[in-house]
């Protein structure tokens, strides 16, 4: 993937879960927490995302085919949805279960050094894989807001990250304190509790990766500021006077489409309208290095069209520029 950043914090969080994964295992079986083995494949379901998303990104890179004409970029998506079905069905559901079967048969933790211990180790790794993650989306968050981030990145790896090692901190936190009750008071129901809330965090963030990805899978535009950057790009004011209507789409995270019709001179010939197209598609790259493929369809301005409205191509929820007959 383009992002070295999101390679970046993908690997160190990969690196974080393993380790973790391994340690939670070792505590359970010595303690017998449930907290312990519900993080413990929390931990482990982690890890097997952290592989999918760099699948994901390795896939998408393969070149285009007479099947697939605009590539693999949307591999990306995919994995990054198949990220938030591993961590419902595996971490979540599996964490109700175990919080639900302690509740109903609780027993008191033992070894109790082993869960602590771990849980401490496990919140100091996952900080600094969260501290990595958050180093690396502030270089392309800009000024927006995490939530304006995670929900309109375009590329996925970064949000998906984020997401799972904010919700891995948080688990720890409340498998701490499940595990801290349970000692205290001497009743093993703590314990269930704290791996059921677990299961629900899980739950509800799987849920938010899964719309986000969703959304980018079934196709999103171009991000307002490229758009405007592209409208700017294309009229030259000579030859191509105005956009007719226009289409952006991303085809991946760094791979955007464009498709437009313009409106020209009516008295140029094919040659001149042929360069003013090859020099809007120049300009359009240059401004928006990610529109890899673009379509300018040349038309000549009907302002009594114009007066109508009759646009039926603009870009859908736009305003239409041609109601004015500017």
């Amino acid at each position: 993937m383009s992002a070295s950043g999101g390679t970046k914090a993908i690997v160190a969080a990969l690196a974080a879960n393993l380790a973790i994964a391994v340690a939670k295992f070792v505590a359970f079986v010595f303690s017998g927490s449930s907290s312990m083995l519900a993080e413990s494949v929390h931990s482990l379901a982690d890890s097997g995302n952290q592989g999918l998303l760099l699948l994901g990104g390795k896939r998408a890179k393969r070149a285009a085919t007479p099947e697939h004409p605009f590539g693999y970029g949307r591999e990306r998506y995919i994995y990054a949805f198949l990220v938030s079905i591993v961590l419902f069905s595996v971490g979540g559901m599996f964490a109700i279960y175990e919080g639900y079967e302690k509740i109903k048969h609780p027993h008191p933790i033992e070894a109790w050094y082993w869960p602590v211990g771990v849980l401490v180790f496990a919140i100091i790794a996952e900080s600094f894989s969260f501290r990595t993650a958050i180093q690396e989306s502030n270089l392309t968050r800009g000024d927006r807001s995490w939530t304006e981030f995670v929900r309109h990145s375009k590329a996925p790896e970064l949000p998906v990250v984020l997401l799972e090692d904010l919700g891995a901190l948080v688990g720890l936190f409340l498998a701490l304190g499940g595990v801290g009750l349970a000692l205290g008071t001497g009743d093993g129901v703590w314990d269930g509790i704290g791996t059921l809330c677990i299961g629900i965090l899980l739950i509800a963030i799987a849920i938010v990766l899964a719309l986000e990805t969703k959304s980018l899978l079934l196709g999103e535009s171009a991000g307002i500021e490229d758009v405007e950057k592209i409208k700017a790009a294309v009229v030259d004011g000579k030859t191509v006077t105005r956009i007719i209507h226009m289409r952006t789409l991303h085809l991946g995270p760094e791979e955007l489409l464009v498709a437009a019709k313009i409106a020209v001179e009516h008295d140029e010939n094919a040659t001149e309208v042929a360069h003013a197209i090859n020099a809007a598609e120049s300009r359009i790259r240059e401004a928006v290095p990610i529109a890899r493929v673009i379509y300018l369809e040349p038309d000549i301005y009907n302002e009594a069209a114009a007066a109508k409205g009759a646009n039926p191509g603009k870009t859908p929820g736009a305003p239409d520029p041609t109601e004015s007959g500017h």
